[in-house]
């Protein structure tokens, strides 16, 4: 019997293995399937094999990105949409957050659901509207025309999600602080947002990478080559027209950078924060 037990054992061991090496390949195959990409010869997606880098090894087109596009300026363009966009959000949706959950005014309810109801529309609906208050302002064609769309939408979601965190936040401390003089935004500077590191810095991240592969919203409002971002900059390797599929690979990887550098100076930050902060009523 026992004989028996250990051979069936042995049994479901094998067949976990097998089954969780299937998902790993299905998950880890396409991306490097795209890192074989940008490394092998050829343009179109037809001559990359199968097999990864079973055509060979060539940086031709990293240098291709650099010397013959604008891919630099497209990079540029975006690190700034992304970081402005990550520390607007962190401003507005954090100190809606805050006003939400420590004040008491009329219409506080109506403008919670409206805030949600907002969210519940995808944001192509308002397209239009959109280009149109960009037109009257002269947000078109510009980097911070389009920082305005990102926060616009930005805000409803984060502002729930940063307000929820702030209610579990003593109140104990805000009236604590006020005894000693501390005013609203006092409190809220030295108290609330250390305390809040993690939903904040959660909410960074989110809005530092959510322009990087954004291609409707830049398409509607960047007009000319110069502003152009990343999005648009590397899927016009890929159209109709141009079969560019390697030269795509190749700055999609590029890419990746920034996000880890971002993870990396962040993540202790993250860790260390979840581990220690929220005070609780």
């Amino acid at each position: 019997m026992k004989s028996h037990g250990y051979v069936f054992d042995k049994i479901n061991r094998a067949v976990i293995y097998v089954i969780f090496s299937i998902i790993t390949i299905l998950v880890i195959y396409p991306l490097v399937y795209v890192v074989s990409a940008a490394f092998s010869p050829g343009n179109g997606i037809a001559s990359v094999n199968i097999v990864p880098f079973g055509d060979g090894f060539t940086p031709v087109h990293f240098v291709h990105l650099f010397k013959n596009t604008d891919y630099g300026n497209w990079f540029m363009n975006t690190l700034k949409v992304a970081v402005a966009t990550s520390l607007a959000t962190i401003f507005v949706a954090s100190l809606a957050a805050y006003v939400f959950s420590r004040f008491r005014f009329s219409l506080k309810k109506p403008f919670l659901m409206s805030l949600l109801i907002l969210q519940i529309f995808p944001s192509f609906v308002g397209m239009v509207a959109i280009y149109v208050i960009l037109m009257r302002i002269g947000g078109l064609n510009t980097l911070w025309g389009l920082v305005l769309v990102y926060v616009a939408g930005n805000t409803p979601y984060n502002t729930w999600l940063v307000k929820n965190y702030m209610d579990t936040v003593s109140k104990n401390l805000d009236e604590a602080a006020r005894i000693d003089g501390a005013g609203h935004f006092r409190i809220f500077a030295t108290i609330i947002l250390p305390i809040a590191r993690p939903i904040i810095t959660f909410l960074g991240i989110t809005s530092f990478t959510g322009p990087w592969m954004d291609y409707i919203f830049p398409k509607m409002v960047l007009r000319s080559p110069e502003k152009q971002t990343l999005a648009l900059g590397l899927f016009s390797f890929v159209t109709d027209k141009k079969n560019e599929f390697t030269t795509f690979a190749a700055g999609s990887l590029i890419v990746a950078i920034p996000f880890v550098i971002f993870f990396m100076l962040t993540q202790k930050t993250l860790i260390t924060s979840f581990g220690g902060a929220a005070v609780k009523e």
